[in-house]
């Protein structure tokens, strides 16, 4: 089913030609006329403004909510207190990674999941069976998501509250610009973000007073491909990108937090993720390339004359001015400083095992030492 953001004349009018590649049946606004690193470095000193609306949300309310979206994720969503979100590992059967997820919980019996291109419909209707819950995708949602280090200063102003007092993964029900939204704390970009959860008769009007707001502080538009660079400046995860086995385990990439060990109650997979624990085939790590461009998605990884390993996902970095990689490898090469060559269709390059996230490596700017 084709979905379209409310906020496409928008995107057409910044030079978006929403003609590329979908995303979740959504045209996405991959590119505008501004030079796309440009937007990146807006993002890392001001702020950007992105349309993330193809994300999406399905509304899970009733007596057993708690209970359907607990037997979903592998994550204990009973210590999860309403006002709070988590990211979790959503895993098949097999204990294979089956999705990107978050789990928000606005109150005891009511939770809105945000989800990506995976198996989480299918797996939600499983987890759902036999109990007293609805499950229902909001195909009316929005969202803006605004990121960078000047986020708070424009948002804090415009809201009854004190915004500076939302933790990151926290939300909380209110009004901008006299429109009824949910201001959560978080994003995509490795910076200190906010995202706003609207209807869609109301995005447009966001959209336009956000920019307006943000104007004194250098706020701009920013496309899905800045996006995609300062998520793997970050070092952050996309499926399936970063799944490209098919059968890949939360232990395999780095996803351990995304599991609770000592969970109590059953969840799809949990016997089969559980036993896979020790038993990874490679390691997801992070490449600094000797290269004047991005290396290419799904090039290999050699060592010593061998293939030890793929490249998962691959930026060039004008911020950073390195050529990154995320990748799988051998787990006895997972070790920074590693040298391994990258072969192309076309070229080769030289690249060393990296710490990650390339950028921000302590994360203070999603979590300020103060937080911590």
């Amino acid at each position: 089913m084709s979905r379209n953001s409310i906020l496409n004349e928008r995107h057409r009018a910044l030079g978006s030609k929403l003609d590329g590649e979908t995303w979740n049946d959504m045209p996405i606004p991959w590119s505008y006329d501004t030079d796309v690193h440009d937007e990146v470095v807006a993002v890392r000193s001001r702020a950007g403004l992105y349309d993330v609306s193809a994300l999406n949300i399905v509304n899970v309310t009733g007596p057993d909510a708690e209970r359907a979206v607990d037997r979903l994720v592998a994550r204990d969503i009973t210590r999860l207190k309403p006002g709070h979100s988590l990211l979790a590992a959503e895993v098949n059967e097999a204990g294979a990674i089956c999705d990107d997820i978050m789990v928000i919980r606005d109150a005891a019996n009511s939770f809105r999941i945000s989800h990506g291109s995976g198996a989480t419909k299918q797996q939600l209707a499983k987890a759902a069976e036999g109990l007293d819950v609805k499950v229902e995708p909001d195909l009316d949602a929005h969202i803006l998501s605004l990121q960078g280090p000047k986020s708070l200063s424009v948002l804090k102003p415009l809201l009854a509250f004190d915004l500076d007092e939302l933790a990151y993964f926290q939300h909380k029900q209110t009004q901008l610009f006299g429109k009824t939204v949910y201001i959560a704390r978080g994003g995509y970009s490795g910076e200190l973000g906010y995202e706003i959860y609207c209807r869609a008769e109301d995005a447009v009007l966001l959209w336009d007073e956000i920019l307006k707001a943000g104007e004194p502080f250098g706020v701009i538009p920013a496309s899905w491909n800045s996006l995609e660079l300062t998520r793997i400046e970050a070092a952050l995860l996309f499926f399936p990108f970063e799944m490209i086995e098919g059968d890949t385990t939360p232990w395999e990439v780095n996803m351990a937090w995304g599991v609770d060990i000592d969970k109590p109650g059953d969840y799809i997979g949990k016997a089969a993720v559980l036993a896979s624990r020790g038993k990874e085939r490679f390691r997801q790590v992070g490449l600094i390339c000797r290269a004047a461009t991005a290396v290419e998605a799904g090039a290999a990884i050699y060592h010593e004359g061998r293939q030890v390993g793929v490249v998962t996902s691959a930026s060039y970095s004008r911020y950073l001015m390195q050529s990154l990689a995320l990748a799988h490898i051998a787990p006895a090469l997972a070790v920074n400083g590693t040298a391994v060559e990258v072969k192309g269709k076309a070229a080769s390059w030289p690249a060393y095992v990296a710490p990650t996230p390339f950028y921000d490596p302590l994360r203070l700017r999603t979590h300020p030492r103060e937080e911590v």
